[in-house]
């Protein structure tokens, strides 16, 4: 297939568009470069620098058969401080680029959501019924694209899905995780090993865990967009299928840290701080329905597995 990956630049995008090439698809990435990298754009897929709300429209008149669609901000601190740069940079641009989908005839879309809709769960692991009330304008704003995406589906036949996950980790080859501004437990963990940050801070040791530190869901960057080519594969004219994605297993912020120093040999010290506002003590997704439905299922979920291959890409680009 013909495909357009916006957002291919960054780390996820950019990992599911070197699985589409190696697939065979036909891949053009769109990408304004503001938090993606050149070199990340795999090779045998075409670039296209642009931002989405200009440039979509004119990228999708040569005709495509589908789109993967990554490209969006993503900082949860930033949408609680200024809103606007996601009711625009997401909303907004994403009502642009379904424009341009249903102006041009493209029939597939595969949307890169987030777990974070559902806000603080009642019930964990995480189903797709689950109440979706999320607690920042970036929860919120992927949550309206998910709405605008099922309008679209039932009026013009859109062939959709969306994917809700939380944390995303790993890397492929060369493909990984390079934030300017980083806000990732396993990465920031990483910088400690890779000498770029002093220590990493446990944010409250006394919540109901094991071992008094929140526990989180983490998928492997390669499941992850396994899961989004399985997607493009299965949509169905007029259908909106929504999914969560996860490893099925949740890590504390203390296994994760002892996981790093494994793997890295570095001590890794570690500071207790306080509490962050709105942090919920477990967040598990239930995939359940993905693998049931799509045939889904998560290979690497080792937490050795997941964090070496992390820290194999930061020491290649960090000369460690």
């Amino acid at each position: 297939m013909k495909l357009l990956v916006t957002g291919g630049a960054g780390y996820v995008g950019s990992v599911c568009a070197a699985h589409l090439v190696t697939a065979g698809h036909d891949v053009t990435v769109l990408d304004d470069l503001s938090t993606g990298h050149p070199d990340a754009v795999p090779e045998g897929a075409q670039f296209v620098k642009g931002d989405l709300t200009e440039a979509a429209a004119d990228v999708l008149a040569e005709g495509f058969d589908g789109v993967l669609h990554f490209a969006a901000r993503s900082l949860v601190s930033e949408s609680v401080q200024r809103p606007e740069l996601y009711w625009s940079g997401n909303v907004v641009a994403s009502l642009r680029l379904l424009e341009a989908m249903r102006l041009h005839g493209t029939p597939r879309l595969v949307f890169s959501s987030t777990a974070a809709t559902y806000g603080e769960p009642e019930q964990v692991p995480i189903r797709e019924d689950a109440p979706t009330r999320p607690t920042n304008p970036y929860g919120a704003s992927k949550l309206a694209i998910d709405h605008m995406i099922g309008s679209y589906a039932v009026a013009h036949g859109l062939a959709a899905t969306s994917l809700r996950y939380f944390n995303v980790a790993g890397a492929h080859g060369r493909f990984g995780e390079r934030h300017t501004v980083e806000t990732h437990l396993i990465p920031i963990v990483l910088q400690v090993a890779a000498g770029t940050r002093e220590s990493v801070q446990i944010f409250g040791d006394d919540w109901p865990t094991a071992d008094g530190t929140c526990v989180r869901d983490y998928i492997h960057v390669d499941d992850l967009a396994a899961a989004h080519v399985l997607a493009l594969d299965h949509s169905e004219t007029g259908r909106h299928a929504v999914y969560n994605l996860g490893s099925g297993t949740g890590f504390s912020v203390r296994e994760v840290i002892e996981a790093c120093r494994a793997v890295t040999g570095h001590p890794i010290p570690a500071v207790v701080a306080p509490r962050r506002g709105g942090d919920p003590a477990v967040l598990i997704a239930s995939s359940e329905a993905m693998i049931g439905e799509l045939g889904w299922r998560p290979e690497r979920t080792d937490l050795a597995t997941i964090v070496g291959d992390a820290w194999r890409f930061t020491r290649e680009h960090q000369g460690v």
